[in-house]
């Protein structure tokens, strides 16, 4: 039995409109979370918070405990840590550091003599996860803020667009004749 490959184009084709698929899922499940629209937005913006910090594979775990203590919605503090991702983990952790650099106002160098000394060496690395760790805090509280009134505009407005379309469907035909 003789088995035919799609063409590189058709399987492309086929992949992204698994993709779209996909994303149109989890969209559409973000969307209709039950919940109020601030419990919601309290989620997202748990989860960006966490999504800023460099702890790979603990991000989503964090999230989740940020979003259990101020009551938020646990999917979309889940999906909010999305905002570091393989694609963006290198510009926004160098963004982190430089924003610790700017706020402790003493830039990191790092030279051969400090590879000479366990001490040194430590010194440097815990000045390096110092810098980075503030500098996430600081874009991580931003992150948050920005994540919350923006969830909570989107959600009140998806929220009323479609109480507009379910009423619009319900309302009766008027009837013209006198």
């Amino acid at each position: 039995m003789v088995t035919v490959k799609p063409l590189p184009h058709k399987r492309f084709k086929y992949v992204l409109s698994r993709w779209r698929r996909w994303i149109r899922y989890w969209y559409l499940k973000v969307l209709r979370q039950e919940g109020t629209p601030e419990a919601i937005a309290r989620g997202w913006a748990c989860g960006a918070f966490a999504g800023s910090f460099p702890l790979f594979g603990l991000q989503t775990i964090i999230g989740l405990l940020l979003a259990t203590v101020f009551n938020g919605n646990k999917l979309t503090a889940a999906a909010g840590t999305w905002v570091s991702n393989p694609l963006t983990y290198v510009p926004i952790f160098y963004f982190n550091f430089q924003v610790g650099e700017v706020l402790l106002q003493q830039p990191i160098t790092f030279d051969e003599a400090q590879l000479e000394s366990w001490s040194d060496l430590s010194l440097a690395g815990m000045n390096f996860i110092s810098t980075l760790f503030i500098g996430s805090s600081v874009v991580g509280v931003g992150l948050a803020v920005a994540a919350y009134f923006l969830s909570l505009w989107l959600m009140y407005r998806w929220r009323s667009l479609r109480a507009a379309r379910q009423f619009q469907r319900r309302k009766p035909p008027h009837d013209h004749h006198l």
